[in-house]
């Protein structure tokens, strides 16, 4: 990735949050953050990562909401940045902390490692 890219991502991501917060008026769109921003090479495409606060139904009215403004939101992007070319958006739900969560729980329900067999085996070093 290059350092024009990781700008632009980053531009994008700070950008695209502050329209959501303070520009787009929709009760449904709920608590969005904006995770990531990964444009491709010719910055034709922008994929911005989303995670929403809240039950599946309510993550899915708010991805409704978000392909529904995609215009609004990449008009005012183009006003708010100067470039030459203003990439297309698109709105992917980002998982990544379920999925963390998920795993979590996981690992938290594995047995302990048996404390004796670790005291044994130190104990035939000692000897």
């Amino acid at each position: 990735m290059t350092l024009k890219q990781d700008r632009m991502d980053q531009i994008l991501k700070k950008e695209i949050s502050r329209i959501l917060q303070f520009e787009l008026k929709n009760p449904k769109l709920g608590f969005v953050t904006v995770t990531d921003v990964e444009c491709t090479r010719d910055m034709s495409q922008a994929k911005v990562y989303v995670s929403f606060l809240g039950r599946q139904e309510r993550n899915d009215a708010g991805m409704k909401v978000l392909r529904s403004a995609k215009g609004f939101i990449r008009s005012t992007l183009a006003k708010n940045i100067k470039a030459r070319k203003m990439p297309d958006l698109i709105f992917v739900q980002d998982t990544s902390l379920e999925q963390g969560r998920k795993i979590e729980g996981i690992l938290s329900n594995l047995p302990e490692p048996n404390q004796h067999a670790v005291e044994q085996d130190s104990d035939d070093q000692d000897e």
